[in-house]
């Protein structure tokens, strides 16, 4: 085991105890609060405001002897001086989102109103776990929980708590129907031969989260099963009631299955109003992962794709998304608020169980976090500035923008297109003739890398059917078809400079 090595003496010299007070906001600070907040405001105004590129290209092997050369034994003793080294260290190569041509990932442009909240949360510094630590904002929090489930339909026991994000969201709500199989697996034996046979199924196409949280709440390797889909790349809903049907008839117990309101490669919506019934039928619980397609809760034009999801047992929502949140501003909401109780641990010093009597709202009583932002701020200073109906058009805007996108590419000679999204995403690949067929998979990986590597666009990567694709995300309503067509050209001529030198250079090896 190597033991790590600190130097013996720090030759920094030590701050004054009144000087170090001075760092920390009081009333006595805020003068230099106003300051600092300012100045660093000002830089990211400037850099916003300049950028013409979504990022620069450097590589890891490049950046990462600028950050190792920082002695942070050796403070620098002046905010300015500290941002300075800071533009050379993150803001100079940060990838900017904001840019149009920025189509790789679910990162979204950001609502100012929202930035607003995240300088008011993190100075006032409030913790959702208890209400002696937070007052209003735990009031604010709930009152966006019963907004969130008022939207979906999930009826008035409703109830939920806000997560770092939908990777959170899936665990907790796996962990409740875990829960709920487990309830009359009274005693750890009846516990331990029950777990084994616990099975959670989900779309092939669904997120890697729900394979992850099987793993983490202690299921068996094979615990989730992928459901097959169809060429929408959705859930086949007569593949899950077989699925349900067969793994009765071999002494397995289905926890759940976990439907998706936007797939993240596809943009594809279960078929949510049959797999509802399904779980009815069957007693089994069903979770909708919505962190994609939460923004068609607000859009003026598309809510009824997600009609069916007024029956889910779980939902999970991503405000980081598709409501053009900072992150993270994630929920869990649940149809009955007496499940939340398997995620509550009454500690004495935290939150005694006397509290639940005297009606104090506690957060940290159903959430599998103890210390919590109050990330909700950010979502309610949009909602009282913007209002739902302007975010929804919003999010129309780009499901708009990506339908353009796949007519774009489907007429275009040069690529092959996967299925057309319901939301936001176009899954594509440059598709070379002739000789260079063959080369269309490391083609596509070339020009993504190459394309990064300028810094002129991001796109993202994914497999289909075993073979390399490239994806537009789009969450920017200031995309163009322009900006598309533009990336398009650009993959292009990457792509085919690569199937030609290496058709060249073979047939050269072949003549000689």
């Amino acid at each position: 085991m190597t033991v790590p090595t600190y130097p013996v003496e720090n030759t920094a010299p030590s701050p004054a105890p009144a000087a170090a007070r001075a760092q920390l906001l009081h009333d006595g600070s805020v003068e230099q609060y106003r300051r600092a907040i300012a100045d660093g405001v000002d830089r990211v105004a400037r850099r916003v405001a300049t950028v013409d590129r979504p990022v620069t290209g450097i590589t890891p092997a490049e950046l990462a002897p600028l950050v190792d050369r920082v002695d942070l034994d050796r403070p620098l003793g002046d905010a300015g001086a500290a941002l300075d080294e800071l533009e050379d260290v993150y803001l100079r190569d940060a990838v900017w989102f904001h840019h149009p041509r920025y189509l790789a990932h679910l990162n979204c442009p950001v609502a100012i109103p929202a930035l607003l909240g995240e300088a008011v949360l993190t100075a006032v510094n409030s913790s959702l776990d208890t209400w002696d630590q937070s007052a209003g904002a735990t009031l604010i929090e709930r009152r966006l929980i019963d907004w969130t489930a008022e939207r979906i339909g999930l009826g008035p026991s409703a109830d939920g708590v806000f997560t770092s994000g939908g990777s959170q969201s899936n665990l907790q709500a796996l962990l409740l129907a875990r829960e709920e199989a487990c309830v009359d697996a009274v005693g750890p034996a009846a516990r331990a031969e029950l777990l084994p046979r616990l099975r959670v199924l989900t779309s092939a196409a669904g997120h890697f989260s729900v394979q992850k949280s099987a793993k983490l709440l202690g299921l068996a390797p094979d615990a989730v099963i992928a459901v097959p889909t169809d060429a929408r790349r959705r859930i086949r809903a007569s593949a899950v009631r077989e699925e349900i049907e067969r793994c009765r008839q071999a002494g397995l117990v289905v926890i759940a299955v976990v439907a998706t309101a936007g797939t993240t490669d596809f943009g594809s919506i279960d078929p949510l109003t049959e797999l509802a019934g399904i779980c009815a039928a069957t007693g089994v619980w069903l979770h909708v992962d919505a962190a994609y397609g939460c923004g068609l809760l607000i859009s003026p034009t598309r809510r009824h794709l997600l009609d069916g999801i007024e029956r889910a047992d779980s939902v999970t929502v991503d405000f980081h998304k598709s409501f053009f949140q900072p992150v993270s501003s994630s929920a869990l909401l649940v149809r009955d608020r007496g499940v939340l109780r398997h995620a509550t641990y009454h500690a004495d010093y935290l939150n005694p169980a006397r509290m639940v009597e005297q009606r104090i709202p506690n957060q940290v009583d159903k959430s599998l976090q103890t210390t919590r932002r109050f990330d909700a701020l950010k979502l309610w200073l949009t909602l009282r500035v913007m209002g739902p109906h302007a975010l929804g058009a919003l999010f129309d805007e780009v499901v708009d923008r990506a339908a353009d996108a796949w007519q774009l590419v489907s007429e275009d000679p040069r690529f092959e297109v996967v299925t057309r999204s319901e939301l936001s995403t176009v899954v594509f690949r440059y598709l070379p003739t002739g000789p260079g067929r063959d080369l269309a998979d490391a083609a596509n990986l070339h020009a993504r890398e190459a394309l990064a590597a300028s810094g002129l666009a991001v796109v993202a990567g994914t497999r289909v059917d075993g073979r390399h694709f490239l994806k537009f995300t789009l969450l920017n309503p200031a995309t163009t078809v322009e900006d598309v067509g533009h990336v398009l050209d650009l993959i292009a001529t990457h792509a085919g400079r690569y199937v030609h030198d290496h058709v060249t250079a073979g047939l050269t090896c072949h003549v000689g």
